[in-house]
């Protein structure tokens, strides 16, 4: 059960629309390491997650990344809004208008479509943390590729604090591993799994 509180994470006040800047934005609403793949992502693999605190992070961090695709998604639509047909086509952003107008709708900057191969829930607590803590880096890394080519204060600002929550998540993330590591058999998990490795016993009649 979740309770929507009607205003951002962060406040998004971009005064200047601009087409280009909105195509590089949209990667983070739709792309390959967006925040609409990393919200799926937590919150489907908290359902297999043993561990109690580690399931509670997943819950967490999936909510707020919830938060964070209405925060992109504004971006955009204020990047997008008011534009003129002459600022569409000039802009490379004639494509996307054709098939969805100013509409929001997920893809990455280079036009593919989200769908949901852009996230893993793999059953397995170790695995899919190793999972989210590469996918935290590489959203970061994403953040900073855009820092990079944008230039207007109004959509740097929620930018840098989107980038910043980022890290935070990562580290929660490598907190959650830590303790879910040491539930394990305190025989090396990857050297050792009784449930795969022990050799298993015949039950033909000759071997009883």
């Amino acid at each position: 059960m979740w309770n929507y509180e009607k205003r951002l994470q962060y406040p998004v006040n971009i005064k200047t629309p601009n087409a280009k800047i909105a195509q590089i934005i949209m990667s983070q609403y739709g792309g390959p390491d967006g925040e609409m793949g990393a919200s799926m992502r937590y919150l489907s693999q908290r359902f297999t997650m043993p561990n109690r605190k580690a399931m509670g992070v997943l819950n967490d961090i999936g909510t707020e990344e919830l938060a964070h695709l209405e925060m992109v998604s504004t971006i955009v639509h204020q990047l997008t809004k008011n534009l003129s047909m002459e600022e569409i086509e000039c802009s490379g952003f004639a494509p996307y208008y054709v098939d969805h107008t100013v509409g929001i709708w997920p893809q990455s900057a280079g036009g593919v479509p989200f769908n949901a191969c852009e996230f893993q829930s793999k059953g397995d607590p170790i695995t899919d943390l190793h999972e989210n803590l590469a996918a935290e880096q590489k959203a970061r890394t994403t953040y900073d590729n855009i820092l990079r080519l944008v230039k207007d204060p109004d959509v740097i600002d929620p930018i840098r604090f989107l980038r910043a929550r980022e890290v935070v998540h990562y580290q929660r993330f490598g907190e959650a591993l830590r303790t879910v590591q040491d539930e394990l058999d305190f025989k090396n998990f990857y050297a050792f799994n009784p449930s795969f490795d022990m050799p298993a016993k015949c039950s033909c009649d000759s071997c009883k």
